[in-house]
């Protein structure tokens, strides 16, 4: 009850010595980081974008990536600081857990994207920032429990400050509504401007198991069995059909649109986003003169 779960210490040593000195400007692909700093009470974003245009922006990955995983209760938050040695200026950050300020990070990389597009980044020469019909988003989910605990109007009625943030079958009621409802929100949105736009739903895919059992979903449950048992969760997900929530009924509806004579499933969609992504590469490289004339085609 008092302090958090864990001190830290061990997952900070492992991170700082996998990662040393590495900055974020030094990823081998673009990321974007979300953290949340409590004390100046708003999101912090880190992206390798902004690490090359900003110094005081270019932490530590360490940094970033022991700031972004300190869930409230579970680790410490983490302080550190940056300095641009060209200017003398310094900046201190204080950040926790990103999942408080984006649960579901789709639009936070989408936003990221669009900027450097609006920006006319060298990375993105001939896309409009709103031109959605070139992007192909993946969004990864955590899972959700087979048996997820949901409650009533009659029972929260009699709820005060501890029926909400006191724990009630192994769960923090008003923390795990807000966290479901951000990240479901997300995918809402996202869908819903793919939709009003006419992209294609063929790049957009949400993955998303929503029956894991409930011994699985501790996030802090490291133990090899635990871990086999999720990568076999994951490798099952893959043969099953695409999914579509319906927000307005909390049902699942499942599509079945065809590849061939074949449903659709998870392990297709997942390999049609990487067919396209290496014609992509291919293309660009081409266009650069550092391959053969490769033929991209894209499939509809």
């Amino acid at each position: 009850m008092i302090g958090p779960k864990y001190d830290g210490k061990y997952l900070h040593k492992v991170t700082s010595d996998l990662l040393g000195g590495t900055r974020v400007e030094e990823t081998l692909t673009n990321v974007v980081i979300p953290t949340f700093d409590v004390k100046c009470v708003k999101p912090t974003i880190f992206s390798t974008f902004k690490a090359r245009s900003s110094a005081l922006m270019n932490a530590r990955l360490a940094d970033v990536c022991i700031g972004t995983s300190a869930a409230p209760t579970v680790l410490p938050a983490h302080y550190f600081e940056t300095v641009d040695h060209r200017t003398g200026a310094s900046r201190s950050f204080n950040v926790i857990d990103g999942g408080l300020a984006a649960n579901n990070p789709t639009l936070v990389a989408m936003g990221e994207i669009t900027e450097q597009m609006r920006q006319k980044s060298k990375e993105f020469p001939e896309t409009k920032p709103l031109d959605y019909h070139r992007y192909l988003v993946v969004s990864l989910g955590t899972g959700l429990p087979e048996q997820d605990i949901k409650f009533d109007a009659c029972r929260v009625a009699k709820w005060g400050i501890f029926g909400w943030l006191g724990r009630r079958e192994n769960t923090v009621p008003l923390l795990q509504m807000f966290m479901h409802a951000s990240s479901d929100m997300t995918d809402s949105y996202v869908a819903d401007l793919f939709k009003a736009i006419g992209c294609s739903d063929q790049l957009l895919l949400r993955v998303q198991d929503r029956n894991i059992p409930i011994a699985a979903v501790a996030a802090d449950l490291s133990t090899e069995k635990n871990l086999r048992g999720l990568v076999k969760i994951a490798e099952n997900l893959l043969h099953k059909p695409l999914g579509e929530d319906d927000y307005k009924t909390d049902d699942r509806v499942e599509t079945t649109p065809r590849d061939g004579r074949a449903i659709l499933t998870y392990a297709g969609m997942l390999a049609r986003f990487a067919k396209l992504l290496s014609d992509e590469r291919k293309l660009r490289l081409q266009n650069m003169g550092h391959c053969m004339p490769v033929i991209a085609n894209r499939e509809a």
